[in-house]
């Protein structure tokens, strides 16, 4: 059953962030984990409540265990030190699929 990393990042400096090899970096780390982007940055609109999310990004993994073996992966620990160097107030949720 699939699973998504649904997370909200908003870089203090985006171009450093750009820079910083993260992005690149965490887009291999996930595909080596069968990780797809499914949207990554794109225009979001509140429909409801007060969430106002900055930055949404959305990776599909084949199941949860996946999902959670890619976070934990010292390939992409890593890196999440780099985005929480940018982006301290991340906030990620991991998010099983229906079947």
């Amino acid at each position: 059953m699939a699973a998504y990393l649904m997370a909200d990042v908003l870089p203090e400096d985006i171009e450093a962030y750009r820079a910083s090899g993260y992005l690149e970096a965490a887009m291999a780390t996930a595909k080596a984990f069968g990780g797809i982007y499914r949207a990554r940055g794109g225009e979001t609109i509140v429909l409801e409540g007060d969430w106002e999310p900055e930055r949404m990004v959305i990776i599909e993994f084949p199941s949860m265990d996946q999902l959670l073996a890619w976070y934990s992966s010292p390939g992409y620990q890593e890196w999440a030190s780099v985005r929480q160097g940018f982006a301290p107030n991340s906030k990620l949720v991991a998010l099983e699929g229906t079947p």
